[in-house]
């Protein structure tokens, strides 16, 4: 999205009722940032350590922009998908668990560059806190164009499927899987009322049958259960022309991944490339870097 203002390179709003607290945008103005009010003598802070600024009158965000929306985006490959949807001139509704969290994330990648980001609270694994987002995103939007399922937890490294704790697995289960499937029920209303809509599924190899081999039993399992899904979802959602597909980023040096991984721009692109397919793009697949991988 282009500046609003001179020196504007990022910016960020806050979901009500946080707005009407305090409108906050992050600007970058000759090579150093204008730090706003102090929040421990205001107390108008939102996230310690945030700078504040009050946002420009007439400042209205682009309603023609896709409105994307990032689950587990404040970190990794999912932060890093946001900031490629936002400097293609998409709203990118950026989730992580805790609204601090999301929030900094924000800040932080407003300082990198041009892009809207709009910081929300979203644990997937909490059905009301999902579907009460669904209604105040169709009050601000009224639509959603590209939802990305990348929150997921646990690559159990050092477990087995003979010896595993099946309390975990289940936890496991309850983001990755269910927290998946449960935003894709939330946000379907929305996503019909796109004229494009597309889900990505973030996956892994690890989920793949054809190459699925012992240990990480929770995290495999998972997402071997999220690329079924996805096969379910693309089918039922295919008369409608919304495109559903599963992505394995790769083994990417996140904290997840751990080192040693590639640049998290690449594992962001093949998702980016997901979410922004043609009309007449594939759906039902499961990809890495824009190619098809096995089941």
């Amino acid at each position: 999205m282009a500046p609003t203002r001179p020196g504007a390179v990022g910016r960020f709003r806050l979901p009500r009722p946080a707005r009407r607290r305090v409108h906050e945008t992050y600007v970058r103005g000759r090579g150093r940032l204008r730090p706003g009010p102090d929040p421990a003598t205001r107390g108008e802070g939102i996230a310690c350590g945030l700078l504040q600024m009050v946002r420009a009158e007439g400042e209205s965000m682009n309603t023609a922009a896709p409105v994307s929306l990032v689950t587990g985006a404040n970190r990794g490959i999912g932060r890093e998908t946001a900031r490629q949807l936002a400097a293609l001139g998409h709203t990118v509704l950026l989730c992580a668990r805790r609204q601090a969290d999301a929030e900094r994330a924000a800040a932080d990648l407003a300082l990198d560059g041009p892009g809207t980001w709009m910081p929300y609270r979203l644990d997937v694994t909490d059905a009301a806190g999902v579907t009460s987002l669904a209604h105040q995103l169709e009050a601000d939007f009224g639509r959603l164009d590209v939802l990305v399922n990348n929150a997921a937890i646990n690559y159990d490294t050092d477990q087995r499927a003979v010896s595993a704790d099946l309390d975990d697995v289940r936890r496991t289960l309850e983001t990755n899987l269910f927290g998946a499937w449960r935003t894709a029920q939330a946000f379907l209303p929305l996503l019909r009322r796109s004229a494009r809509a597309r889900v990505v599924n973030v996956s892994s190899g690890s989920g793949s049958l054809e190459h699925m081999s012992g240990g990480t039993p929770a995290y495999g399992v998972s997402k071997a259960a999220l690329n079924a899904l996805t096969r379910k979802l693309a089918d039922e959602l295919a008369p409608e022309r919304i495109l559903v597909n599963a992505v394995c980023p790769g083994w990417i040096a996140t904290d997840m991944g751990g080192p040693g991984g590639g640049p998290v721009e690449q594992g962001a692109a093949g998702v980016v490339w997901a979410a922004t397919l043609p009309d007449s793009g594939p759906t039902g697949g499961f990809f890495r870097d824009g190619e098809p991988l096995a089941w």
